[in-house]
């Protein structure tokens, strides 16, 4: 069975770890535990004992910034598919033990993204629109929204679902993966400077508690909360490290 395209992990790179985990547990309800990777720190955030997303802290000093990854059926060749493309590769594909192969590219207006080509059994629910804690939304950002459907489409297979106009802001156009709608394209409407780039959104019992519990963790709330087309609302968040991430959920 195919798991090309799918949503399947959400890593954090922040220079606090422990200040990141003081945010998003009462946030979105996360608890906490290291992998245990020998030689290298990377925390699981856990939503009811399933793994949720991950929180490392770069090499380098980098912005804090979510990275969404997409399960591939062959990391090696969607890889070369993207450089085929006009995509770029920012690390090469190499092999996580006892989780599987992944790199991290680029798409060809620079939005940045992970690949993972999962073990069998190991694409994990990190990804659940019935669940809260869990990754429920996909929102790229980009300066070709077209191109971006047009390659996104190529290489994951999804195909475009609902176009709605939003007056002077262009078309937000949702996507699907087997049917099912798991994201949506926008021109890129951010400040000068802001890169091309994927939003992830985590689903919450209540957005206002979610929005009460950014702001008393020292976050900001950038926009919402507002109502979506199906009922539910969603705020857009900045984490005070500077990574910015959605929540969906009802209101309350």
């Amino acid at each position: 069975m195919s798991v090309q395209g799918a949503p399947c992990w959400y890593e954090l790179a922040t220079p606090e770890v422990a200040a990141s985990q003081a945010f998003y547990g009462p946030v979105l309800g996360w608890g906490f535990q290291d992998a245990g990777m020998e030689g290298f720190s990377y925390i699981l955030a856990m939503m009811d004992k399933a793994m949720v997303a991950g929180l490392m802290q770069p090499d380098a000093p980098m912005p804090c910034f979510w990275l969404v990854y997409f399960a591939v059926d062959d990391c090696d060749a969607t890889v070369a598919r993207i450089t085929a493309l006009g995509g770029a590769v920012h690390r090469a594909p190499a092999d996580i033990p006892g989780t599987g192969r992944f790199a991290i590219v680029t798409d060809p207006q620079g939005a940045a993204f992970g690949l993972l080509q999962p073990l069998p059994g190991q694409q994990g629910s990190a990804f659940d629109q019935k669940k809260s804690g869990h990754g429920n939304w996909h929102e790229l950002n980009t300066t070709a929204p077209e191109a971006a459907l047009a390659f996104y489409g190529d290489l994951m297979g999804w195909t475009p679902s609902t176009a709605m106009p939003m007056g002077e802001m262009g078309t937000y156009q949702l996507f699907a993966r087997e049917g099912a709608d798991i994201g949506g394209m926008m021109r890129l409407m951010a400040p000068p400077g802001v890169p091309p780039h994927w939003l992830p959104y985590f689903g919450a019992p209540g957005i206002d508690t979610a929005k009460a519990a950014v702001l008393a963790g020292g976050g900001q709330v950038l926009h919402g909360p507002v109502e979506v087309p199906g009922g539910a609302y969603i705020i857009i968040a900045q984490d005070p490290q500077g990574a910015v991430f959605g929540v969906v959920g009802p209101q309350g």
